[in-house]
């Protein structure tokens, strides 16, 4: 609890908080100040028509986003990806020490502080004041079918949201718990660096943070199930990426099975199945789980106000965000797929619309209408968009691809990040763009341009008449576009522009 984590909770959950007294009959409760119920709760009173909205926080304003997960993690990935351009730098003429010191202490402090510096957004003061918004610390449960209670008062509400995100999944692994292990909830406390670390779960976050600990000094094993990590992505980004995991150390256990974990006086030994059917073992310091989440629905009384639910998937919402209560709808982590913030941030956006302007259930927005973008903030990034090819053809579509590697586009190659490309389905015979995976140092930032083409159903062909600016990596996509504009070239066509060149 240094100064910077004191400022942090003095922002997003003040010791010296008092709860304001409610006023009789809310137009809009949230439950969870994170992403998803701060964006609802400042849509509805910032509009500035008089709604009385209350929030409810247990724990810390910002929910994961600003404490345990994207904030803090991108300011290690940060720390992570200068150690590798250091010692990369011999590749573009730049001498650099033979030892390449880390401080790990000084990058966790550096992440501290500057989660710090951005908490005061989300801070309890802010949406009172800025807002006018009621904010009540403690734990919210139904209690009546218009009533919540915190901390033994009750607020009355119309409509209400229910925005409590998710956890980290706790392995069921014998002997884990008491080995003790680290969650994205826990490990952007440590402030000394775990010479051994295993991580488990090759997905998003256990990839990230297994490239970020190993660039910043740790011997890293990670453990999947899978025959590949990254193995929701597109299989030719994922190999990308996993021949960069093996390149720059990081041992990969795949088709990966955890029999048991026992504490010893060597560290924490992990006894396990591979793909290779031998039980084998490692021993490490520390473990970091990154295998899932969990929705938090404990302790909300849901049962009293006939909202269904499920342990594993959260609550359960139709397409309009509703719950089966009509009055409560949810939004977040707690009842979608798309664990992102941004999905949450727009998820909000559609609850504010159906719970208080769409009169009579007329003009409501449909979840399913949302085109979302994600991205994997490993070096290089997977960024995705829209439907993979295999999802396309079971929709029905007849699906071309185009790839550009980036070995063809001049600014990668002056980068020296040649190892990546821009693919781009489309519909056969049609420029409409299904979907686009992109693997670039920077993708997550180059997504966002086909994201607004499938947006506003912008074609291949509209899309090749975008100048982008030379030399840029997003020219890429510029190339895709162009492919597919040769591909119009038929020999009829080549023959109808021969003759029209003779009459000019």
């Amino acid at each position: 609890m240094d100064e910077y984590n004191q400022r942090l909770v003095n922002y997003v959950h003040p010791g010296d908080w008092v709860n304001p007294k409610p006023v009789d009959c809310y137009d809009l409760v949230v439950i969870g100040a994170g992403t998803a119920g701060l964006v609802t709760a400042a849509g509805a009173a910032g509009i500035g028509v008089g709604l009385k909205v209350a929030l409810i926080e247990r724990h810390l304003m910002g929910g994961d986003c600003l404490n345990v997960g994207c904030v803090p993690s991108k300011c290690l990935i940060r720390s992570s990806r200068v150690v590798a351009e250091m010692r990369n730098a011999g590749a573009f003429g730049v001498k650099v020490p033979d030892n390449i010191e880390v401080d790990f202490p000084a990058v966790m402090e550096r992440m501290r502080r500057l989660r710090a510096g951005i908490s005061h957004h989300d801070s309890a003061q802010r949406f009172k004041d800025t807002y006018g918004i009621d904010i009540f610390l403690g734990n919210g449960r139904f209690t009546g079918e218009d009533t919540i209670e915190v901390n033994d008062t009750t607020l009355k509400f119309k409509k209400a949201v229910i925005a409590t995100g998710a956890r980290a999944v706790r392995p069921r692994v014998e002997g884990m718990e008491e080995a003790g292990y680290l969650t994205n909830e826990t490990v952007f406390s440590l402030t000394e660096r775990p010479n051994r670390l295993a991580v488990i779960g090759g997905g998003p976050i256990g990839c990230e943070l297994a490239q970020s600990f190993r660039r910043l000094g740790c011997e890293v094993v990670l453990f999947h199930r899978g025959s590949h990590i990254l193995n929701k992505e597109d299989a030719d980004a994922a190999d990308i990426v996993q021949k960069v995991f093996l390149k720059e150390g990081i041992r990969l256990v795949l088709g990966a099975q955890l029999n048991r974990v026992e504490k010893t006086e060597a560290g924490k030994t992990l006894h396990f199945n591979s793909c290779t059917g031998l039980e084998e073992s490692v021993t490490v310091d520390e473990i970091l789980i990154g295998a899932g989440r969990a929705p938090n629905v404990e302790g909300l009384n849901l049962e009293l106000v006939g909202v269904e639910y499920d342990q594993r998937k959260g609550v359960k919402v139709n397409d309009y965000l509703e719950t089966t209560n009509p009055k409560i709808y949810a939004a977040g982590d707690i009842c979608m797929d798309w664990k992102f913030t941004h999905a949450a941030d727009s998820a909000a956006r559609i609850v504010i619309k159906n719970t208080l302007f769409s009169p009579f259930g007329f003009g409501k927005y449909k979840l399913s209408n949302l085109v979302m973008p994600w991205a994997t903030y490993t070096d290089p990034e997977i960024a995705h968009v829209g439907m993979y090819e295999h999802e396309a053809q079971a929709k029905g579509f007849n699906v071309n691809t185009i790839k550009i590697p980036f070995s063809t586009v001049d600014r990668a190659i002056a980068d020296g990040e040649e190892e990546g490309f821009v693919k781009i389905h489309h519909k056969k015979g049609s420029d409409q763009i299904l979907g686009a995976t992109i693997v670039a140092t920077h993708a997550g930032e180059m997504i966002s341009e086909v994201t607004t083409a499938i947006v506003h159903k912008i074609g291949l062909s509209k899309l090749s008449s975008v100048i982008h600016p030379y030399p840029t990596q997003a020219e890429g996509i510029k190339k895709a576009a162009d492919a597919y504009r040769r591909t119009l070239l038929t020999p009829r066509t080549k023959t109808f522009l021969e003759f029209l060149t003779k009459l000019s």
